[in-house]
């Protein structure tokens, strides 16, 4: 019944959608791809193709769950009250996200900070290395005890990683100029910008994935690598998940820029994007200091 009547006719009215199968289909698909990815980590020969088709289904799920947000967006069924709420839930899924890299911050200074000096014997733990951890020094980066996955060498700062910086810090002012044009209603000047914000994005990805090639093939830095491997992966790495899908949203808000979506006054799909490509941006500014720097 929500449907049939116009918020924009009564601003106190909530526009409630219909029932949508898309999440049912969605935590189907994502529960495939997430056994066929445990299965691939055990040697199963089902797991790639299971992961695979996982992620097909879960890419179908959201085009058809997003085509159908986007036109209920365009035909005017979202109000003021509509909008707030989108807000909100967009900044706590924002916070959210805080949340999950701060625990992986956390590890590192924890790691470092605590776990290795302590098995290095110092902060008054010398009986307890000379008894479980002989002769091993707690600096920073390590393997840890046993020199987990053998000698390696870290990347430089001062090559990609302040590259793909300088490239995420453009991309910041590149969405700030694309916003400020769709305010003032410059669609030409908010159409190259916004280009060039998913062209950045998609740079950056290819440098990190050469520099994930150059780590495992001639550094022997690789996932396996110890705390200091795992921790440099699971961070850059769940960073470069968060590039890619903010940089397909950002392809995503362009296509519908050209179709001439979005209006001064009424672009929030726009914001959300734009807020959470700034977001990465900063966890990445975060990972160049106390990843590649200190």
């Amino acid at each position: 019944m929500a449907q049939q009547h116009s918020p924009d006719a009564d601003p106190n009215r909530y526009y409630v959608p219909a029932g949508s199968k898309w999440p049912f289909l969605g935590s189907i698909a994502l529960f495939i791809a997430m056994v066929g990815f445990g299965s691939m980590l055990d040697d199963f020969s089902f797991g790639k193709p299971m992961f695979i088709g996982g992620l097909f289904l879960i890419a179908t799920v959201l085009f058809f769950w997003f085509r159908d947000v986007i036109r209920e967006s365009e035909s005017g069924k979202y109000n003021k009250r509509v909008d707030v709420s989108f807000r909100l839930g967009m900044m706590w899924f924002i916070m959210s996200e805080v949340f999950f890299f701060g625990a992986f911050f956390a590890a590192l200074f924890y790691t470092r900070q605590f776990a290795l000096p302590w098995m290095g014997g110092e902060g008054g733990k010398a009986m307890t290395n000379e008894i479980l951890w002989q002769g091993f020094s707690g600096g920073w980066p390590s393997s840890g005890p046993g020199n987990v996955g053998g000698q390696f060498t870290t990347i430089p700062a001062w090559g990609l990683p302040l590259l793909n910086t300088l490239i995420l810090l453009t991309s910041g002012v590149t969405i700030t100029i694309a916003h400020h044009a769709l305010r003032a209603n410059n669609r030409n000047q908010l159409k190259i910008f916004l280009g060039l914000t998913v062209l950045l994005g998609m740079i950056f990805l290819f440098f990190q994935a050469e520099e994930y090639i150059h780590a495992y093939s001639e550094l022997n830095l690789t996932l396996g690598s110890g705390i200091y491997g795992s921790t440099f992966f699971m961070l850059t790495g769940f960073h470069g998940l968060h590039v890619l899908l903010g940089t397909i949203m950002l392809f995503v808000i362009w296509c519908r820029v050209m179709k001439g979506h979005f209006t001064p006054k009424n672009h929030f799909g726009f914001e959300a994007v734009a807020w959470y490509w700034h977001f990465v941006d900063v966890v990445w500014l975060g990972l160049f200091l106390f990843v590649y720097v200190l």
